[in-house]
């Protein structure tokens, strides 16, 4: 059978760019990777890719470069990455503005799911309800009540739209029929201080950058977010323990590249995060954040990402949020 000029040169096209793919593959990675970070510096997404960056660099051979690219509810550095090339020496830490960005954004620069690669879901962390120490309110139920008595008078402070943060909050207003204000910053540390100054009532901060806080009395610890206790804080109950049923949320690292990445570079950085979610020293670390080591296939964190989006669905539905 005679192949036509165009379909010949079409095959022959096809076939020179798989071979570049695979060589590409085999050398890879042969310079700095970077790994974009869509919130500021200082909160719990920040602090977890730093100590996963040092440690893909260590087993790697390549500095993996961590880069705050904050802003617009984590969609300027989900953006940037979206638009990388595929080549696997830019990756996205996504968290859990990933997977709800799409419930509050009629129009985003990009599609959470068609335009990524899920590489790895890399761990989580419940997060703690912190207040200021002289606040009136000091449980959550009396937060509750306080809210009940004077609808739109309380607020709490998170990241930005989508955060697990702001999520607990949406939450907190689903399961207990409040109406508590929404305050945004740039980031959760920004978030944080806030609190610590007064200026906000409440935020569901992550707990590792919670416990230093809490721990010198500029913030006050009422609840955890996890189904148990958290061995950071044993003495805080769970939001569950205090009558709050169905209440569990967690924050979550999940390890995202662009569309259309080689499959073998995919596989690769797969195995090399989930080797070193495994190591000692790692896993020491992120205990001592209070980070629950993740891993697994491409797969499992496809799946996650689908199951997260499904989760929150009805709670955007039901809080009757306005498209941005």
């Amino acid at each position: 059978m005679k192949l036509g000029g165009i379909h010949f040169f079409h095959i022959i096209t096809l076939a020179l760019s798989l071979f570049s793919a695979e060589l590409a593959a085999q050398s890879y990675p042969n310079r700095p990777i970077k790994l974009v970070v869509p919130v500021a510096p200082g909160g719990g997404v920040d602090i977890f890719a730093r100590t996963l960056g040092v440690r893909l660099s260590e087993q790697m051979g390549v500095p993996v470069v961590v880069e705050n690219r904050g802003g617009a509810a984590a969609m300027i550095g989900s953006e940037f990455v979206a638009n990388a090339a595929p080549d696997g020496y830019t990756l996205l830490m996504g968290y859990s503005s990933h997977a709800t960005n799409p419930l509050f954004f009629k129009k985003m620069p990009y599609d959470s799911i068609k335009d990524f690669t899920p590489i790895a879901l890399a761990g989580y962390s419940p997060l703690v309800l912190v207040i200021h120490p002289k606040a009136i309110a000091q449980t959550p139920l009396e937060l509750i009540d306080q809210a009940r008595q004077a609808p739109g008078k309380l607020d709490f402070a998170s990241g930005g739209r989508g955060g697990g943060p702001f999520m607990a909050g949406l939450l907190l207003q689903y399961l207990a029929k409040v109406d508590i204000v929404h305050v945004p910053y740039s980031g959760n540390a920004p978030g944080q201080l806030a609190v610590q100054s007064g200026l906000v009532t409440m935020m569901f901060d992550t707990i590792n950058t919670a416990v230093p806080q809490v721990n010198a009395g500029r913030l006050k610890a009422l609840a955890v977010t996890s189904p148990q206790r958290s061995p950071l804080l044993p003495q805080v109950p769970t939001m569950v323990e205090l009558g709050i049923p169905e209440f569990e949320v967690n924050a979550w690292f999940l390890v995202l590249a662009p569309a259309k990445l080689p499959i073998a570079i995919s596989q690769r950085l797969n195995l090399e995060i989930n080797q070193a979610l495994k190591h000692p020293a790692m896993s020491a670390r992120l205990a001592a954040d209070g980070v629950v080591i993740g891993g697994g296939s491409q797969q499992d964190a496809s799946a996650f990402l689908q199951n997260e989006i499904a989760r929150w669905t009805k709670v955007v539905i039901s809080a009757n949020l306005k498209d941005e």
